[in-house]
């Protein structure tokens, strides 16, 4: 056991890191090699949630983060806000379905770790990517902001490291889990309703109509590019654009302005100075106004579609700003 040897400075910025497409193309033909010889190397479900202790934990977490990203649940019995905040990690641990592992540790009994990843204050979660650690949030977080945090993560380990993760075993999930239910549909005329708002310039009909869809199919993209971009222009809808622009122009450092100018920025088809706007706004804010930020260009990203060059460079920019 040797974390008091990882680097906590970051990982985009390693130097020996191997070329980001070479090392995903490689663990990509790994991971779909093992699902061709049946599951070959695959875990089961139970394996993505472990406890981890000293004695353990280079085997259990830095050795296997070579492979795949390991977040770290730093909890006791008495931390009332742990009870909350555990059980939604385990969850997302099965959810995920193996592009992590969490470790949980238990601070009362490992004192030595707690000590060396600097905690304060617990619920503490951390992350150990490539053998590197680097803290990940504190406290009880919103599921919302949890989920795209480990989608952050889970991009660096991918296009950094090439950890696209472990193969898991589907037979032996457990039975209880049952089949994933079907989606209700079609949904043509909920969103025939939505886009008939928009024209209306009813933005509160259309974001209702959105959300409708996805309330009984959650995974519909459509519905979720609307949602996104009706929510965006009801939020621009009673803007003053002068006083937005002058007020972010004369405080850079003010989150609310600076979220107010991109939203601006991207109605006007300004995609790319939208993003820059708020990654750079990222990068000089801390706390809770730097999460507000990076929520917000999510939510932007969203607006413009996973597969646009500009999601994909802005991602990779706020990446290197967060890790």
């Amino acid at each position: 056991m040797q974390p008091r040897n990882m680097s906590m400075s970051g990982v985009v910025d390693l130097a020996a890191v191997k070329a980001a497409n070479e090392a995903k193309a490689k663990a990509e033909q790994a991971r779909a090699e093992a699902a061709r010889q049946g599951g070959g190397g695959a875990v089961p479900p139970s394996s993505l949630v472990i406890d981890v202790d000293e004695a353990g934990f280079e085997r259990d977490v830095l050795q296997q983060s070579a492979v795949v990203p390991v977040v770290l649940d730093f909890w006791a019995e008495w931390c009332q806000p742990c009870k909350q905040l555990s059980p939604l990690l385990e969850r997302l641990a099965l959810e995920y379905n193996g592009r992590f592992v969490l470790a949980k540790v238990d601070v009362d009994a490992n004192q030595m770790l707690m000590q060396q990843f600097g905690i304060q204050g617990i619920p503490a979660v951390f992350a150990v990517v490539a053998g590197q650690a680097l803290p990940l949030f504190q406290g009880a977080a919103p599921e919302e902001q949890i989920r795209q945090t480990l989608d952050q993560l889970i991009q660096v380990g991918e296009e950094r490291f090439g950890l696209t993760g472990i193969v898991v075993d589907s037979d032996a999930a457990p039975a209880a889990a049952g089949p994933a239910p079907v989606p209700v549909g079609p949904y043509d005329a909920l969103l025939e309703a939505a886009v008939q708002a928009l024209d209306a310039g009813d933005f509160g009909g259309a974001v209702q109509a959105y959300r409708n869809v996805l309330a009984d199919d959650p995974g519909n993209s459509e519905a979720k590019l609307g949602l996104a971009q009706a929510e965006l222009l009801r939020r621009v809808a009673d803007m003053d654009p002068q006083k937005v622009r002058d007020r972010a122009a004369s405080d850079p450092a003010d989150a609310e302005a600076q979220i107010d100018a991109a939203d601006l920025d991207l109605v006007g088809g300004h995609v790319e100075d939208a993003f820059g706007r708020l990654v750079e706004t990222v990068r000089r804010t801390a706390g809770e106004d730097r999460d507000v930020v990076r929520v917000r260009l999510l939510k932007l990203f969203e607006v413009i579609g996973p597969d646009d060059p500009r999601v994909t460079a802005a991602r990779s920019a706020l990446a290197r700003v967060l890790f």
